[in-house]
């Protein structure tokens, strides 16, 4: 009998991991998928000087392009979320990864604004199946009370992938890279490569859930379910989430805080350069502090609300958010500082936006729908956010040019004040015991 039990416990020991290697090639294919994204997303922005300058392109086509995207990435969240959790993120992350090759391809070898713009309005909804399609690969993977801590280290994918996307963008243009006298076409031709090599790896040895790879399920409420039940994706389990009301206050904080990241994002290399009389390479250098320190209030932001908070999510993503208000009310008197002020006031707003940011989007959203319908809930609280990015284009400009810089970061500071009162409402939500309502 002991000799029996001693096997046994190898046995458990073996499958444990068994497991964990397992688990690990879900993370890596996932987290490199979206990222993958990126690559097809952020050569745009730097082949539009290329375009400007061979083609005429105007700064009115780029603003009609940009828009058509983001309408259609938005639109798409809301849609894509529930495909994921009918058919599976295997199949349709690996299907907009395929598309979104194919339209990056085909924009190579298109001359007019108005061939970018429908082929851009395919990448946005191709590039939509991303967000929620990958968290929902992830969701079944880990348990509640370590999902903070494993999904802070994942959602590093979109800003590592932003700053290697561009770091080969950059490249693919430059005459280090190949085919030469191709020009700025090879912005369109070289990064999609990166993205067909993933697509292949994610759809050949990427799993939906534990119990399609052998294991048993980790999440008590997924295992008693059928399969059929477990990825049903029908209109009651749709329903099920919008009559969640923690997924609409998400959705209106997420809005405010993608509003506030999209606009120091695409906004602040101008700002230092027209406000502060920075150099264009000195602009882009100190810009990046924005998500270096982001990458640091993800990962601090997954552990808090794991250790600390008990798997609450929005406990730290309130305090970071109150965190974030004042770094924006600081910002114009930190920019003053000579030397590392702008540095400093940029770092402050990247840790505390990204914190909160990979809570609400990622582990918050997955408690909130559950494995079973995380996708949607994922789709619905991304797409409310993304929302938000179609207005920021407008609003930043506006308040540039009527009232000055400084209100640009005084607005975002009562945005970012208004998202922590949002999600205060919602302290007590998730734990070891989740609140259902």
């Amino acid at each position: 009998m002991a000799r029996e039990s001693g096997s046994d416990s190898q046995e458990t020991k073996a499958s444990g991991k068994t497991f964990r290697i397992y688990r690990w090639r879900v993370f890596a294919l996932s987290w490199m998928a979206y990222a993958g994204f990126y690559f097809c997303r952020k050569n745009f922005s730097v082949a539009m000087p290329l375009l400007k300058q061979e083609l005429g392109f105007t700064d009115n086509d780029f603003s009609q392009i940009i828009f058509a995207y983001l309408l259609s990435y938005t639109v798409g969240q809301f849609l894509n979320g529930v495909l994921s959790d009918r058919f599976g993120p295997r199949l349709i992350v690996s299907l907009g990864m395929f598309v979104t090759v194919v339209a990056n391809v085909l924009m190579g070898f298109c001359a007019t604004p108005l061939l970018f713009l429908v082929l851009g309005t395919v990448n946005g909804g191709s590039q939509s199946t991303g967000w929620s399609g990958t968290v929902k690969n992830m969701a079944p993977w880990c348990s509640r009370e370590e999902r903070g801590v494993i999904m802070a280290w994942w959602s590093t994918c979109y800003v590592l992938g932003s700053f290697l996307a561009t770091r080969f963008a950059a490249w693919a243009i430059s005459p280090d890279a190949p085919f030469l006298e191709s020009g700025w076409r090879r912005a369109f031709w070289l990064p999609p490569i990166v993205l067909a090599v993933i697509t292949l790896l994610f759809a050949l040895f990427t799993r939906n859930k534990p119990s399609d790879a052998g294991f048993s399920e980790l999440d008590e409420e997924n295992s008693g379910r059928t399969s059929s039940e477990q990825q049903n994706g029908g209109l009651a389990s749709i329903l099920e989430v919008l009559q969640h009301s923690t997924v609409w206050i998400a959705g209106a904080l997420y809005f405010l805080l993608k509003l506030t990241r999209y606009a120091v994002i695409f906004w602040t290399p101008i700002y230092l350069v027209e406000h502060l009389g920075m150099g264009k390479s000195e602009a882009g250098n100190t810009s990046s502090w924005y998500e270096l320190a982001g990458f640091f209030g993800a990962i601090f932001a997954g552990y808090a609300s794991d250790k600390l908070f008990s798997a609450k999510r929005f406990p730290i993503a309130t305090l970071m958010l109150l965190g974030l208000a004042v770094a924006c009310y600081l910002e114009p008197t930190l920019v003053a500082i000579q030397g590392y002020g702008p540095a400093l006031a940029l770092g402050l707003i990247g840790f505390m936006t990204f914190g909160p940011d990979t809570l609400i989007s990622g582990a918050g959203a997955v408690d909130i729908g559950s494995p079973q319908r995380a996708a949607t809930a994922v789709g619905v609280i991304n797409g409310m956010g993304s929302c938000g990015t179609l207005l920021s284009p407008f609003l930043v400009p506006y308040m540039k040019n009527t009232y000055g810089w400084s209100s640009v970061f005084y607005l975002l500071a009562v945005c970012a004040f208004v998202a922590a009162i949002l999600a205060s409402l919602k302290w007590n939500f998730g734990g070891t015991h989740a609140e259902q309502s």
